[in-house]
This record gives C-alpha cells, structure tokens and sequence, in this order.
C-alpha cells in the first residue's frame, strides 16, 4: 500500500526539490564542479542519494473495544514503538537530445504500529510500507525513460537534482515518461505538502488520502504518463498498472485488461508578487475489486459466504469474525472514481500555505492507498528566515477523512479492508493535526520533530484520540 515520497520533483516541478548544490550543502554533483569536472549547468549523467530514519512512539489510548468478535484489524490500545529506515540512491544519464533515463534503487527496514493496522487515511509514518519488515530489503523503486519534445516559448533554467538533470527546458513542450516509478513523482505535487522526508509524516499530506491511485505494495507502478506544458499551465495524463491484489506487490501488467487513469490540469499564477498554483485531478480505476455492498449482499443470502470461509483460491485478510461480511466473496471487475482539487499560495518570502480535497465514490475497497474515501487537508508552512535559520521549517497542518456509507456498513458488521475494522463502528470522520519542525543540523543533514494528535482513529468514535511523537533524521548527499 504505502508509500515512500517522490525524493524529488520531475523536470516539470523544478522548484519543488531542495538545491543540493548550493554553497551550505554537499553533494557528489557540486564536488566534481568545483574541480571542474562535471557541469551543472548542462548535464550528461548526475547521482544522488538520501538517507532516512522516522522513529514513532505512541502512548496507550483508551478503547471501548479492539478486534471485536476476532476481527484483526485493530490499531492496538497500548504503548507502541516503530520506525523506519530508508536509502535511495538516484542515477540519470542523458543518452541524446531530450531523452534521459533514471534508475533508483531503494532499501527498507520497518517495524509498523500494530502491524499497520487500524488507522484511516492518516497512518502516522508516510514511510511504511504493506509488506515490509525490520530486515532490510532492496528494490528498483524507479526506472524510466524520459523524452522530452521542445515546443518554443521562454527558456527555463533545470537545476540538477535526483532523476532531474541540469540544463535548460522551454515553457512549452511535452514530456513523454514510461517505466516503473510513482505516479505522485508527476501527480498531485505542492511545494508545501508534497516532500515528507522533510516536510510533514503524517501520510495524510503526501497527497489527497482518497486518492487510491494504481500502485503495488510499496507505492511504485508500471506506465506510461505524457505532461503537455503551455508557459502557465500544463495537463497531464497517465495509464498505470495496479495490483493483482489489493495491496499487494505483484501488479497487474496488462493494462489494456486492468488500469488506473488519471489526468490533471494545472496553473501557476502569481498574486501580489508570490507564486501559486491550482491543479484539478481525476482518477479512474478499473480493478478486480470488491464492492462493499455485494458483499453484503452475499452473506445475507448465503451466511457461508463469511469472513472465515473464504477459499484458498481467492485473496483475502484472515478476518476471524465467522458473522461478518468478507471482500473475498464480491471481487470481479469494477470502477472506481474520484476528483479532487490541490492548491498552494505563497503568502510572503518565508511563509505558504496548501489546500488539497478529493471525492472518491466508495464504492469498493482501498486497492492500492489508504482506508478514506473523502479526505481534505490544509495548513501553512514557514521557513526560519525570522529568527536567523532560513533552512529551518515550521509546520502546521490539519486532515479530515470520511468513508462512504456502504463502507460504513460493512465495517459495522466485522468486515475489514486492508488497514481497518474494529468488529464495529460507531462511525465519525478520522481527524488528525499534524505538527513538526525541521531543524537544519549541519550541511545536508536535518532532524525533525513531528507530533501528531488523531481522532477517531479507523473513523471509530468508540476509540481514541491516540497521539503519535516522531523524530526524524534526513540526510542528501
């Protein structure tokens, strides 16, 4: 399901990605050109990595209930200790005009609160993966190619980064993007809430929580996506693989049979001399997935057809509860939809703010993201230039998510989904604050301290409110 973060912004978001190449960072890339031995300003091939460890406590909370009638889904009622350890390294060349290739190995180690287990649309740690665990694992996160087709209008300077070469792009021009990578690397980016191995952790800011967009296990798919840009504005569409599984790692790749669609539009405009932006995106899935209703429906006219007697042949989650409805019994092809809005405004120099709101159907399970299928969230960004540490940041940010009522349903009568369901529910949007400052230690080094206050936790009033204490240490190089 989770996902690690986009490291950086693509080519079309030069401005979101921290400048490893300033005169307070290092980098490999900035070493060889002061020696004179790679140019910045026009790139051939460039390396960059980063390092990440989230470190989570959550103390005991009170609960009317967990995993009523041997249902498995519970966030646990007591004292919890997690983390998460990540390494990506990022390698791009540059083979002809406009055509670039990436490759980003990845490695992970995690230990999730109560199994990653019990919570909505704001799981504490973006980090966490489905099927990780506290030995160290390695994958290609990332390998694409990249063609991008100039069209004229004004020259813009690309500063080197990870997966993004240094050079020049033109205002107008399509880039054309295939491989395996995360769709938010080109979807649903903002400056402010985007980047959470330096900005919030809550997943509830990675991106809309209702966004249930194709992906494997870890967040990463397999497509093809083409960004057209006019100056200020720029459309985007992509057709991406998702799961065999809900959840799971191996994905689906005949996407012409299964897929995820989405488009979005975008315009970046300025306001009394600060920048923004506004984008509007849509998703359509078309899974083998399993309505919530149906499998209502299916236990009412067979109470065989129940949580514990799902066959050895179809996917399910080990529900014990022997009276409660199960996904198991309802998966065939089905579409799921959602839009939503994303947008951002620089207020002054040192200080932003971010909306983001999705409505997605809810009609059928999470297959690839989180438990919500209606989320907003909001809040405001400052960097420390007002008390002498301008690479410092303060954050505020609150989230709200909801589920459908077929969702609702279904939970009350034991089901469960991938991450959520307490045996019942008394049900209540889940609400999280999340706050954190991110503190600049040394030259491409930062720690963050982050604390988290959710209630409602898996949208269950009888439950909760449960509080999360995060530390986090991030390094680029």
């Amino acid at each position: 399901m989770l996902l690690c973060a986009a490291f950086s912004a693509t080519t079309a978001q030069a401005e979101n990605y921290p400048d490893l190449n300033d005169d307070d960072e290092f980098s490999l890339m900035r070493a060889l050109s002061d020696h004179g031995l790679h140019d910045l300003k026009d790139e051939r091939w460039n390396a960059y990595s980063q390092a990440t460890y989230i470190a989570n406590f959550k103390p005991s909370f009170p609960a009317a209930y967990t995993n009523l009638n041997g249902t498995t889904n519970s966030l646990s009622p007591f004292s919890e200790y997690g983390f998460t350890a990540t390494f990506t390294s990022y390698i791009g060349f540059k083979m002809w005009k406009g055509g670039e290739f990436y490759a980003a190995p990845e490695m992970i180690s995690e230990l999730p609160l109560s199994g990653l287990k019990g919570l909505g649309g704001g799981i504490q740690n973006f980090e966490l993966q489905k099927n990780g665990t506290e030995h160290s694992t390695w994958y290609l996160s990332r390998a694409i190619y990249r063609q991008t087709v100039s069209l004229g209008g004004t020259s813009e300077e690309v500063k080197s980064g990870p997966m993004q070469l240094g050079g020049t792009a033109d205002s107008r021009r399509f880039v054309f993007t295939a491989g395996t990578f995360s769709i938010l690397d080109i979807f649903d980016r903002n400056t402010y809430s985007a980047d959470l191995r330096r900005q919030f952790t809550n997943m509830a800011f990675l991106t809309n929580a209702a966004y249930d967009f194709a992906a494997d296990a870890r967040g990463y798919t397999t497509g093809l996506a083409g960004e057209f840009y006019f100056d200020d504005w720029a459309f985007r569409f992509a057709r991406i693989a998702g799961p065999k599984e809900p959840n799971q790692l191996q994905l689906q790749y005949d996407i012409l049979k299964y897929y995820g669609d989405q488009v979005e539009i975008e315009h970046k405009h300025v306001i009394k001399g600060q920048p923004g932006a506004i984008r509007l995106l849509a998703y359509r899935n078309y899974e083998k997935s399993g309505s919530y209703s149906d499998a209502i429906a299916a236990l009412q006219a067979d109470p065989n057809k129940n949580a514990t007697t799902c066959t050895s042949d179809t996917f399910s989650y080990d529900n014990g509860n022997a009276s409660a409805p199960d996904l198991c019994w309802a998966r065939k092809p089905n579409i799921k939809m959602g839009i939503g809005i994303n947008m951002e405004q620089s207020l002054t120099q040192d200080i932003g703010i971010f909306f983001r709101g999705m409505y997605s159907d809810g009609k059928t399970e999470v297959y690839s993201y989180t438990a919500a299928d209606r989320s907003i969230s909001f809040g405001t960004a400052m960097k420390g230039l007002r008390w002498g540490r301008r690479k410092d940041t303060l954050g505020l940010g609150y989230a709200q998510s909801w589920i459908s009522s077929q969702h609702v349903a279904f939970l009350n009568m034991g089901g469960v989904d991938g991450f959520i369901g307490d045996g019942q529910i008394n049900y209540r949007p889940e609400r999280v604050v999340d706050i954190y400052y991110q503190w600049h230690v040394i030259s491409s080094t930062w720690v963050t301290f982050d604390y988290q206050h959710l209630a409602n936790p898996a949208f269950n009033a009888d439950r909760g409110p449960v509080d999360f204490y995060n530390a986090r240490i991030h390094f680029e190089f």
